[in-house]
């Protein structure tokens, strides 16, 4: 078992900057690519980006690219979501995900969810 917790999220003025932070616990982190999506309210969860295991590899959603930045810390079992020049469209529920792949990208192949933390871009 993994237990996911994310924080980081808030109100945030369009243009501005936040860092979403998921902290893991349970297992090997580093067995994990870690990934991250977004809810917005009437929408389906959709996939923001991932990490492999190892840090080597990442994908982004074409959405976020060029905006956000995913990144993890192995050694502090967190992975973390950089978010510059934030549009109101970016707001949503975001969530953290841990898959046994390589990477990951589809929601179906991630094996354990945190709560989420909430994004407020106002405009």
């Amino acid at each position: 078992q993994v237990q996911l917790v994310e924080s980081g999220g808030g109100l945030v003025q369009a243009g501005g900057s936040l860092r979403l932070s998921c902290a893991a616990s349970g297992r090997t982190f580093s067995s994990y690519a870690m990934g991250w999506f977004r809810q917005a309210p009437g929408k389906e969860r959709e996939f923001v980006a991932a990490i492999s295991r190892s840090a080597s590899s990442t994908v982004y959603a074409d959405s976020v690219k060029g905006r956000f930045t995913i990144s993890r810390d192995n050694a502090k079992n967190t992975v973390y979501l950089q978010m510059n020049s934030l549009r109101p469209e970016d707001t949503a529920v975001y969530y953290c995900a841990a898959s046994g792949r390589i990477l990951a990208i589809s929601k179906d192949t991630y094996d354990y969810w945190g709560q989420g933390t909430q994004v407020t871009v106002s405009s």
